[in-house]
């Protein structure tokens, strides 16, 4: 099988996994110890954290290991809102975030918090003039992702980052986890985001790790209590082993990053070349959007359907969202950019990551063909029926 589905999950590196296991078996006291073996351990965690801290340009202490990214933003989005109801309890998101963002907003708003939406365009760029407008002295914290998992539109952070700390006193929080690896991510001084969600397992790494990281010393409510772990923020004994394996991760990405956006950027185009001209095909992604996201929809064909064709083709892709792929409902990003009616069921995304080869692409073009001539004959018979 060609894997083409790398946005929903990737195979862990041999060098991830290699580190992973010396740390099992080697590293497994407690590095809360006082023994020697403990203090061995947190020194390990410490470099961890060190690495991670030097990749995103700020300091150890404000790096948090996770389980991932949906924790990653439940904690920042959670953590900064509550702690600060002082500066307000307006909090504003874009209308095509991830599920893990939009429903910790309505997880707040049941305590009392007001939640707006923000508008995007017909790519899934977010309408600067209507956060500017959205904007209030009691906004407390704003959250625009990165990169849109779903259809790869890539935001300006930079420039929200600026609307936000200029027309108000909230904090910027980016989930990156679809950017890392493949887009620069780190925090630029005054001018960027003041909160990141990375997620391990989009990168090679293990399932079950992230990072919630900060810009500075941020006044933020814990979520898990306990022992006081990670700056006690976070209790619990902590994942060394884990936390080593996104460090190698992390570390893997952004050493390769270049040389592979580089090909992924060759086979998007590729694909969207293949794809443009075809009848009753519409796509969604754009050349100007993520290197490793293509997403399209084959007129009155539900997204499933298109899945399973490509898979007795010998490809794996999956719908527009993994995380979705098993509702019936249109996805609320499908929704937010007007995908026009009869293809917004059969919506798909292609997405690259390491280990695949031009032939690769090539196969899928080849199965692509292949299920869209099924599709349409088997249309024509049972219209004729």
């Amino acid at each position: 099988m060609i894997y083409l589905d790398h946005s929903a999950t990737t195979k862990p590196s041999a060098d991830v996994m290699k580190a992973f296991v010396q740390a099992n078996e080697r590293y497994y006291a407690n590095p809360a110890s006082l023994h020697e073996m403990g203090v061995e351990v947190n020194i390990l965690l410490n470099r961890s954290r060190e690495q991670i801290a030097g990749l995103i340009h700020t300091e150890p202490e404000h790096v948090i290991f996770t389980s991932g990214g949906s924790e990653s933003n439940n904690f920042l989005i959670k953590g900064i809102a509550r702690a600060n109801t002082h500066r307000g309890k307006h909090i504003i998101v874009s209308s095509i975030e991830h599920a893990s963002v939009l429903e910790t907003a309505r997880a707040l708003e049941k305590e009392g918090f007001h939640v707006d939406y923000v508008d995007v365009d017909k790519h899934g760029i977010v309408d600067l003039n209507n956060l500017k407008a959205k904007l209030t002295k009691d906004t407390v914290v704003v959250s625009i992702m990165h990169v849109n998992n779903e259809i790869g539109a890539i935001q300006p952070i930079e420039e929200i980052a600026k609307i936000v700390h200029e027309g108000s006193r909230a904090f910027y929080h980016v989930d990156a986890v679809q950017s890392f690896g493949k887009l620069p991510v780190y925090f630029n001084g005054e001018l960027g985001p003041d909160a990141i969600s990375v997620s391990g397992h989009k990168i090679n790494g293990l399932k079950g790790t992230g990072i919630a990281a900060l810009r500075k010393r941020t006044t933020i409510e814990a979520i898990i209590h306990g022992g006081g772990q990670e700056m006690g923020l976070r209790s619990g004994t902590v994942a060394v082993p884990q936390d080593v394996a996104i460090a190698k991760a992390a570390r893997l990405a952004e050493q390769h990053r270049t040389e592979n956006v580089q090909q992924y950027i060759k086979w998007r185009n590729a694909i969207h070349t293949f794809l443009d001209p075809m009848e009753d095909v519409y796509v969604l992604s754009s050349n100007e959007g993520a290197p490793h996201i293509v997403s399209c929809s084959i007129r009155g064909i539900k997204g499933e359907v298109i899945v399973n064709a490509m898979q007795r083709q010998g490809v794996i892709v999956s719908t527009s969202s993994a995380c979705h792929s098993k509702d019936n409902q249109i996805s609320h990003v499908v929704q937010a950019v007007g995908v026009p009616d009869g293809f917004a069921r059969g919506v798909i995304r292609i997405s690259f990551g390491q280990g695949l080869t031009d032939a690769d692409i090539e196969k899928f073009k080849e199965a692509f063909s292949n299920v869209v001539k099924q599709v349409r004959g088997e249309i024509k018979t049972h219209e004729m029926a």
